[in-house]
């Protein structure tokens, strides 16, 4: 029997996958406990257009995302920071200060998409990765002064 998972299910396949299953597996499992559906010609042809909604909405997303990315390239987000004998900087520059500095910016980016590989703890500036999609990634600059 061919059904269409609507659910991941752990060791057949992913979502959306169309698998070739045995009949009291497919009836007694997973279209019982709503993991997949019967494969005909119109859960094929609402499995297309989902997939198709899916995609256009991910590029809607990347291309807001691109938006975002060729506004910050360019752009030098500044923090003052103490410091004390040598212009050494007391504590360091968080990924959440980072992200609050670009929400007072009017960017509404996440901390857990600033990527914060070495610590900022020097005055100057700073390249920090930015990934707002696995297809859009940038660097912003961070410039730290007395």
């Amino acid at each position: 029997m061919k059904v269409i998972l609507l659910k991941d299910v752990k060791g057949k396949g992913k979502k959306d996958s169309i698998l070739d299953v045995s009949d009291g597996y497919a009836n007694n499992f997973l279209i019982k406990n709503g993991l997949a559906v019967l494969y005909t010609k119109k859960s094929k042809e609402i499995l297309d257009k989902e997939i198709d909604f899916r995609e256009k909405e991910e590029q809607k997303l990347v291309d807001e995302y691109n938006q975002i990315k060729n506004k910050l390239n360019d752009k030098i987000i500044e923090f003052k920071v103490k410091t004390g004998k040598d212009d050494k900087v007391f504590g360091t520059v968080s990924s959440k200060q980072i992200s609050d500095k670009l929400k007072e910016m009017g960017y509404k980016i996440d901390k857990k998409n600033i990527k914060v590989t070495d610590a900022i703890s020097s005055l100057g500036i700073t390249n920090v990765a930015v990934e707002l999609h696995k297809k859009v990634k940038f660097n912003i600059k961070i410039n730290l002064l007395k």
